[in-house]
């Protein structure tokens, strides 16, 4: 019987609560779960894992998120992994750009629960 393949999900992240919070919830669907705290690290990261579906923040420390979002549909290799942005940014301007640069999904952290964040995440998995 072949062992099922986990699902790779990149959070990149820099807040240790919520990036415990989010390990934690995740975990227990089995993903495979890899957390970038450091925006100058972040592609080559991904670039090396190929992840299922990244979770973005975009106030990060050294590169935000909107550079790397744009780094990473400029690139052949990793611009059709699926781009989840979760940050505290809620304002329309930053939503319009976090989308125009092709993230599926903004969320604002003060506005969405730990479970729809699963629940997005699972959707856009096929799971």
């Amino acid at each position: 019987m072949a062992e099922e393949i986990k699902k790779k999900i990149v959070i990149v992240e820099d807040d240790p609560f919520l990036n415990r919070v989010l390990l934690s919830k995740l975990k227990k669907f089995d993903f495979d779960i890899i957390q970038i705290k450091d925006g100058n690290k972040v592609m080559d990261i991904i670039s090396k894992e190929m992840p299922d579906l990244i979770l973005l923040d975009l106030m990060l420390p050294q590169k935000s998120g909107f550079e790397i979002l744009a780094d990473l549909k400029k690139d052949v290799k990793l611009k059709d992994i699926p781009v989840l942005i979760l940050t505290n940014l809620g304002q329309d301007e930053e939503k319009k750009r976090g989308l125009s640069l092709g993230a599926l999904e903004y969320l604002v952290k003060t506005d969405i629960k730990l479970e729809e964040i699963v629940e997005k995440i699972n959707n856009y998995l096929k799971i």
